[in-house]
């Protein structure tokens, strides 16, 4: 029998040449792999009390409607989204996840040839989701670990119609201040629309962390992003939404798909929401782990970036930029989940107290090994 001849569909060269978005490591998937039990993720920023108990019973609720759809506009979401906001619902999108939104505002602002403005390192989805739009992703180096937003707004020519700004940046955790802002919007163009994605906002404690709502009610050209995947602990339920301009959200609802949220997500989402005690938890347990682990890191003389997120971007000494995958591997051997970037550097997301403790033990041992 003859094998038959594969057929060569044509895929544009655009999405051809992407790399996929690679997640953090599954525990189930490790403890597979090397036959191991009790492995502990540090790689996905979630938050490691969980989701809030009030978003826990909320799901229990929603069960019994499942043979349902959703409401298609989560109107109670919304309602209480725009509330929280100050700003009317026609100004509010939810997603299926933020990262639906950003796939979105590429869908209704960008042409074949466009360019969108991001910095490099970053959330990795904005250049994937950009290429995906045939448009031209146009990298701008971190400074120091942080956005150099005055290179950026340089970078601005006639073709460019978005640009990302991560804040706190992942992975760096970095932040951009209010006035650093202010003077960013004061320099690009009306015509661009500057998306901040503020998913471990809820984590700042910077005073002079920007509100960007403010410049939202004031009609300026900034769609703000959120999402309930971080501190309120939903990642595995996808929802986050958006906040921006309402010529670009009315252009977004025309063409998201008509429930692109489920049920259970917006109901605990909703609840998540109301739940400030929860949150406040969430906030303790974050700055008692920041405290330790910095504490921990300077003491082996590890040099990271300052953080305002639930996660820090460190950095191996030495020069053999081989180091950084080779730490990585031995991590996980020992049944420790980190998410390893390019070369020498390492981002550890911020665990329940026990998880830290396990992760510098770990390391300290693996460093101390001459072969790494």
């Amino acid at each position: 029998m003859k094998t038959a001849t594969p057929v060569k569909f044509f895929i544009h060269p655009d999405i051809a040449a992407l790399d996929p978005y690679v997640p953090g490591k599954p525990i189930a998937a490790l403890e597979r792999e090397l036959g191991i039990s009790g492995a502990i993720k540090l790689a996905s920023n979630e938050n490691p009390l969980g989701p809030s108990k009030k978003a826990v019973a909320a799901v229990r609720t929603g069960l019994k409607n499942i043979a349902r759809y959703p409401d298609g506009a989560g109107q109670d979401l919304s309602d209480a989204l725009a509330a929280r906001w100050r700003v009317p619902r026609a100004q509010i999108v939810l997603g299926n996840g933020s990262d639906e939104i950003i796939a979105l505002l590429a869908r209704v602002c960008l042409m074949p040839g466009d360019e969108a403005v991001m910095a490099r390192p970053t959330f990795s989805i904005y250049r994937l989701t950009v290429a995906a739009a045939h448009a031209r992703p146009v990298e701008i180096p971190l400074k120091a670990g942080r956005h150099d937003l005055a290179a950026m707004a340089r970078a601005v020519t006639p073709k460019t119609r978005l640009i990302f700004v991560c804040n706190p940046n992942n992975p760096t955790g970095t932040m951009v201040s209010q006035a650093e802002v202010a003077r960013f919007l004061a320099r690009v163009p009306k015509r661009v629309l500057v998306v901040f994605d503020e998913a471990y906002a809820e984590y700042a404690t910077a005073p002079d962390f920007p509100r960007m709502t403010t410049w939202v009610r004031e009609g300026a050209p900034v769609v703000m992003l959120r999402t309930f995947s971080k501190i309120y602990g939903l990642a595995g339920l996808r929802i986050g939404y958006g906040v921006g301009p309402l010529a670009v959200m009315d252009a977004i609802q025309r063409v998201r798909a008509p429930f692109n949220t489920n049920l259970l997500a917006q109901g605990a989402a909703l609840a998540a929401l109301s739940d400030d005690t929860h949150v406040a938890r969430a906030l303790a347990v974050n700055r008692e782990g920041m405290a330790y682990l910095t504490r921990q890191l300077d003491a082996m003389g590890l040099a990271y970036f300052p953080s305002q997120g639930n996660f820090i971007c460190f950095t191996l000494n030495g020069t053999d930029d081989a180091a950084g995958q080779r730490v990585y591997a031995a991590l996980l051997r020992q049944g420790v989940i980190l998410r390893h970037f390019a070369g020498r550097t390492l981002r550890v997301t911020l665990g329940l107290p026990r998880e830290n403790r396990r992760f510098i033990r770990a390391l300290k041992s693996i460093l101390s090994h001459r072969a790494i």
